[in-house]
């Protein structure tokens, strides 16, 4: 299965934003689409979508920035997944140029498990347990932009 590019920046920017913790460190849309050499429009997409769904609080202004929200530290990576890519088929036999096969072929079944497979693997995992023990200065080292402290003074 392939994940879209969407889904990819919200599972990063979650990430990002666990590691930031750590450190007290202010996370910005610039910052996560530097790290992910993405354009801030796709990041800020995915930061929308994330705050609607209360994994990401988004605070606007000159001292804001993101941060993880506790429902976001805990909820599974496949439930994340689920609502970032949404309930879409592994292959599409219908449309507008409906497969020859479909009304005996067992294959869009098989890749339905699959799927369910997949994401019940992910089900195993939270944000906080693909960052654990992750430090914001190799982050920073690869998004080679220098982040402010969350608290400036």
């Amino acid at each position: 299965m392939h994940l879209t590019r969407f889904t990819d920046l919200g599972l990063r920017t979650m990430m990002l934003l666990a590691a930031g913790e750590s450190d007290d460190r202010r996370i910005t849309t610039r910052t996560i689409a530097t790290g992910a050499n993405a354009s801030e429009h796709h990041v800020a997409k995915a930061v929308s979508k994330l705050a609607e769904l209360g994994m990401v609080h988004a605070r606007r202004g000159r001292v804001g920035g993101l941060m993880l929200t506790e429902a976001g530290r805990t909820a599974s990576i496949g439930w994340v997944v689920r609502e970032l890519e949404g309930d879409r088929e592994v292959i599409e036999c219908g449309g507008d140029n409906p497969c020859p096969l479909i009304a005996a072929c067992r294959l869009r079944r098989v890749l339905a498990e699959a799927k369910e497979a997949f994401y019940r693997e992910l089900d195993r995992y939270t944000v906080t347990d693909l960052t654990g023990g992750t430090s914001l200065p190799i982050v920073l080292q690869l998004t080679g932009e220098k982040i402010p402290e969350r608290n400036p003074r």
